[in-house]
């Protein structure tokens, strides 16, 4: 089913054994993004954006690239910054749909330059009045970063320079599956964002639906669907981590797999699918620090519930944490009194898959 993806088996790190809180879309994506099963919570992307800044001046510190056939079910829950400063959000853009708004909108080069001159100085004039406003402070960061963005964001986005073969080891130009050749483009993307030094990047894989047919949630027809999903994940997944392997960036890129639950071992009634299962299935890891090759956790002898080295989701985010080089106890923020944190008061490193 995923022949590709299958061939880097001997370079990933597989957790087999990861539970979550929730069996239900919404809070399972948010327990797994954010660490809380509620709204409000920052992403783990914003938490990392916060603790390590930006390599780029000229493009966000953290991007999120939704599949070609939507978003997810809880949306920019999935990138959103939650209480922390709405600076470390994630900025959704894809190959298919730029970052709206944001061209001069017929305004000449000269006019343009001129405009933001000015703009700038009454900004400053402005936060001069107003100091120690952190609100105004990240408003006018992210409109300068905004303008920046004008010169920077058409030039990544634009696959025409990219060579040809890359574009078909990813299965960009496969006019016979649109849909993959529109995912494949946002792995490119993906990889150029890394190569200019954006910090944090999602790629999302399928998008909300009822019935799986847009995604992953296989109730009916799990084989006649995941088939077809499959299809459009492993040629340009396995694709981008062969190109960041060959130009040197799993050197210190971490990638990351992972799902907010997995599926139950058996059929459901009067249908050729299978339902939610919170309570055993499996992520992967892959890249800098990560040891390769190695499978951790046991579930049961139907694939059930986790029964060896149970790892809750906490576990996981706090080794990914711990793999950027950052402590997932001490990386926090004070809100409403509280010093909150991803991992919330849980949390254990798996250093079984640390190389």
């Amino acid at each position: 089913m995923i022949p590709h993806l299958a061939e880097l088996t001997d370079d990933i790190a597989f957790i087999h054994s990861l539970t979550s809180k929730s069996n239900t879309h919404g809070p399972a994506e948010n327990f797994l993004s954010t660490g809380n099963i509620l709204d409000g919570f920052p992403s783990l992307g914003s938490w990392a954006t916060y603790a390590l800044g930006s390599e780029n001046a000229n493009l966000p510190a953290y991007v999120a690239i939704p599949d070609p056939r939507g978003v997810p079910q809880n949306g920019s829950n999935n990138w959103g910054p939650g209480f922390l400063p709405a600076a470390f959000q994630g900025t959704p853009l894809s190959s298919r749909n730029p970052i709206r708004h944001l061209t001069a909108g017929g305004i000449g080069a000269d006019a343009d330059r001129a405009t933001r001159s000015l703009l700038q100085r009454m900004n400053e004039r402005h936060q001069a009045q107003n100091p120690g406003n952190g609100k105004l402070a990240a408003r006018i960061a992210s409109y300068e970063l905004a303008a920046r963005m004008q010169l920077s964001v058409p030039e990544i986005s634009d696959l025409s320079t990219e060579p040809a073969h890359v574009l078909r080891n990813y299965g960009a130009d496969d006019e016979s599956n649109p849909t993959r050749a529109a995912y494949a483009r946002n792995c490119i993307l993906a990889r150029r964002m890394i190569e200019r030094g954006v910090r944090f990047v999602q790629v999302f894989n399928g998008a909300y639906a009822s019935g799986g047919e847009l995604n992953w949630d296989g109730h009916s027809k799990l084989k006649e669907q995941y088939d077809k999903h499959a299809a459009i994940l492993d040629q340009p997944t396995a694709a981008l981590i062969k190109d960041m392997k060959s130009r040197g960036l799993l050197e210190d890129t971490l990638v990351v797999w992972c799902t907010e639950f997995g599926r139950m071992p058996f059929f459901q009634k009067g249908a050729k699918g299978r339902d939610h299962n919170p309570d055993g299935f499996t992520c992967w890891l892959t890249g800098a620090g990560v040891k390769p090759g190695v499978s951790h956790g046991v579930t049961d002898e139907l694939g059930q519930k986790a029964v060896q080295d149970i790892r809750p989701l906490y576990d996981f985010n706090a080794t990914i944490l711990h793999l950027l080089g950052l402590d997932h106890e001490r990386l926090t923020f004070e809100h409403n009194g509280v010093q909150r944190r991803l991992t919330n008061v849980e949390g254990d490193v798996i250093h079984e898959v640390l190389a």
